[in-house]
């Protein structure tokens, strides 16, 4: 088996509340290895949003540690956890969340603006090489109101992928498209797995994304209940 690429141990997540102490991760404890497609369900209230935004570093434990591609992240402060996002960790949201008023090739330049050593010229090269990976090289001068549901995530993907992460975090991406779209953008994934080694992390209520999945991490009451 390959490398574990996230390794996570005894992680906690509290909050404090009116009653007194609200416990919302409960001691999770998992590997995720490189390369891998991981996703992460349960129902609504079991901690699965909180855990992926952990392992994202968008959001902190109270309590435990967290590895990523070797680094100890837990002990790191705002600023420094936004310059390791931008280095280690891409995203894709359910909503697409790309820049109403940028191209797709613009949506995608963005994330490589953080590169030092590239031109204009290579950073471009790059931004149409990500789009063509994708299906969307002949889009690139569409605004996203100008693309359909699937071609703004297939966008959103060719963005995540800019700066070669360690992992990509994915929160429900076929939430918002129609089964044979999303089907579709899941077989985009496996390709991308398959070609460029990237470690997918998702979180989904799909049953067609566990299908997909090498591993499926069922939570339940803050709590990994069963990994299938």
């Amino acid at each position: 088996m390959s490398q574990a690429i996230v390794k996570v141990r005894n992680i906690r997540k509290e909050y404090q509340i009116e009653s007194g102490t609200l416990q919302v991760l409960k001691g999770i404890t998992t590997d995720i290895h490189q390369g891998e497609i991981v996703s992460i369900m349960g129902p609504s209230g079991s901690g699965k949003s909180t855990l992926l935004g952990i392992l994202g570093t968008l959001d902190t434990p109270t309590s435990g540690q967290l590895r990523i591609d070797g680094d100890e992240v837990t002990g790191l402060n705002e600023s420094q956890l936004t310059k390791y996002r931008a280095k280690k960790i891409g995203f894709i949201f359910q909503a697409y969340n790309l820049i109403s008023t940028m191209t797709a090739k613009e949506n995608v330049m963005l994330s490589l603006m953080s590169a030092k050593g590239k031109s204009n010229s290579e950073m471009e090269q790059k931004t149409l090489e990500l789009l063509d990976m994708v299906g969307m090289k002949e889009r690139c001068d569409h605004l996203p109101s100008q693309l359909s549901g699937g071609q703004q995530q297939r966008v959103a993907i060719a963005r995540a992928l800019a700066n070669q992460p360690s992992i990509i975090i994915a929160d429900e991406p076929t939430g918002n498209l129609d089964s044979k779209t999303g089907k579709l953008i899941l077989n985009l994934i496996c390709g991308l797995r398959e070609k460029v080694g990237t470690t997918f992390i998702v979180a989904t209520h799909d049953p067609n994304v566990a299908e997909i999945s090498d591993r499926v991490l069922h939570i339940l009451d803050g709590q990994i209940q069963e990994i299938k």
